[in-house]
Formats: structure tokens, sequence, C-alpha cells
């Protein structure tokens, strides 16, 4: 016997139909016409978005205009990948709104020979914009799966020059200290001292801080090279909070994990 699917379910269902037919057209001509439609959204954002705002640094922009972000969003999400505004991405995060990655990515004055620190890897597109710059990026996510997520998609995307690590951010990475850049994507009711003490002389963090949802800054921290420490605020923002591994539930990583970042490191020796 056939049976019809209820209207409001068709309605339901076809948004994500759409999106998932989007992220793999049916054929090569399809696929270049959509890459050519993505590629004019980006550079639109970027102008629109992001150099009319006052960001100059041609680093930032040439990566902003390179990273598919649209591959990088739920699939539900991937018409609104080039808006300008935040994105949820599952666990109570967000992919940020492309002008804050600008931002931070450029207050960070990163050239082709640094190694940056990320904490708060979330979708991994903050992490590619880097990865278009600088020689290594490592980044740390608490939430399993935004983790995985992430590091396949990025593998995918062909950027070999990301370590992955899934950890307590807040605790930085040790074994690969001292980070000429620290990127904190997730706001801290302070500047974890971890981080502080990885960061090279010279080097520069910018970190959100401020309670969550709350009066938050937008902090760039400067390491001189005798080891002093400057604070400037750049302007209020809105970020999701920096969470402690008891808050991220089943989520988190186990102490082992904590201990020996083993397969991640394999990983990035490929």
């Amino acid at each position: 016997m056939k049976t019809k699917m209820p209207a409001l379910a068709l309605l339901f269902v076809l948004p994500f139909v759409l999106n998932a037919a989007a992220r793999v057209p049916a054929g090569p001509e399809e696929k270049a016409a959509e890459a050519a439609r993505f590629a004019k959204l980006r550079e639109r954002m970027v102008e629109d978005q992001i150099r009319a705002r006052g960001i100059k640094d041609e680093a930032t922009l040439a990566a902003m205009r390179k990273i598919e972000r649209h591959k990088l969003v739920p699939d539900n999400y991937i018409a609104d990948a080039y808006e300008d505004r935040p994105l949820p991405i599952g666990h109570g995060q967000t992919i940020s709104q492309p002008y804050i990655v600008a931002l931070m990515t450029s207050l960070l004055g990163l050239g082709p020979g640094h190694r940056v620190l990320e904490v708060g890897t979330g979708s991994g597109y903050q992490a590619a914009v880097l990865a278009e710059i600088v020689a290594k990026v490592y980044t740390i996510e608490i939430y399993r799966a935004l983790h995985e997520r992430a590091r396949d998609r990025l593998t995918e995307m062909g950027l070999a020059n990301v370590a992955f690590r899934h950890a307590d951010g807040a605790l930085g990475w040790q074994e690969e200290a001292p980070f000429d850049a620290i990127i904190v994507t997730c706001a801290a009711s302070h500047i974890p001292p971890a981080l502080l003490k990885q960061l090279k002389p010279g080097g520069k963090m910018c970190i959100p801080v401020g309670p969550p949802f709350g009066d938050q800054r937008l902090v760039l921290v400067e390491k001189d090279a005798d080891g002093a420490v400057t604070t400037r605020t750049i302007l209020g923002v809105v970020f999701v909070a920096l969470i402690k591994p008891a808050d991220a539930g089943d989520q988190a990583p186990a102490p082992e994990e904590e201990k020996k970042p083993a397969e991640d490191k394999k990983r990035e020796d490929r």
C-alpha cells in the first residue's frame, strides 16, 4: 500500500535534502558552477564584511578568499555560510562571524615561518585560515565530535600543516611550546597562565575575556623580548565559554588522552 508523506514533514525534510545535494554536486559541470558561485560569495564576504571594516592585512584577506567556509558548516547551514554572522555547529558551539575570524587573525601579525596554537578548534575554520598563512597550526578542541569532524574535513581539504588534539585547551600544548602566536576562540574568565607561559617572547595572543555571554572584551596580549606582558582591549565581543572537561560530559577527553596525545602526534608526523 502506498502512503503519502505529510506536507509538514516534507517541508521539514526538503531543506536538508537540498543542502545535502549542494555539498555533493551531480557532475563536473555542476561542481564547476557551484565552485564559481561560492568563490563569488567569498569575494563579496571579503570586500563587504572584512576589507570595508578596515582589515587590510593581505595575507588574512587572501586566506579568507581561499578557504571554503561552506565545507565547514553543518549541511543545513551551507546556504548561510558566507553571511555576516556566526552559525551553530552543535554542542552549543558556533563558527565565528567572518569579520571576527579576520580581525583576530590580522591582530597576530603572522608570517610564513610562524607556529600558532589555537584553543577551540570548533568547525576548523579558524585553523584552516591560519594554515594558509603560517608554517604550522596546533589546534585543541574539548568536544570529541567537533575535534573528529574538524580533523576529518581539514584533512579532506588538503591542509597538512594542522595538528589536532582532543584536550583541555586552557592547558595549552606544552610539548610543542613555545608558540609565536596563540589564538583563543572561546571566552575565558581570565587569561590562562599556561597559555601565557607557552607564548614565545615577542609573541602575541588574541583572546576573548569575560563571563559567558556577559561583558566580554577581545584582548590582545603581547609578550616582549624580556618576557614582560602587556594587554590591550580591542572591542566588545560575545563568544561561547572556554569550558572545563567536567562540563563537556561524554565528549570530554579521557585522562589518558590528556597525558598521551600519541595518535595526534603520529598523524602530525605523516
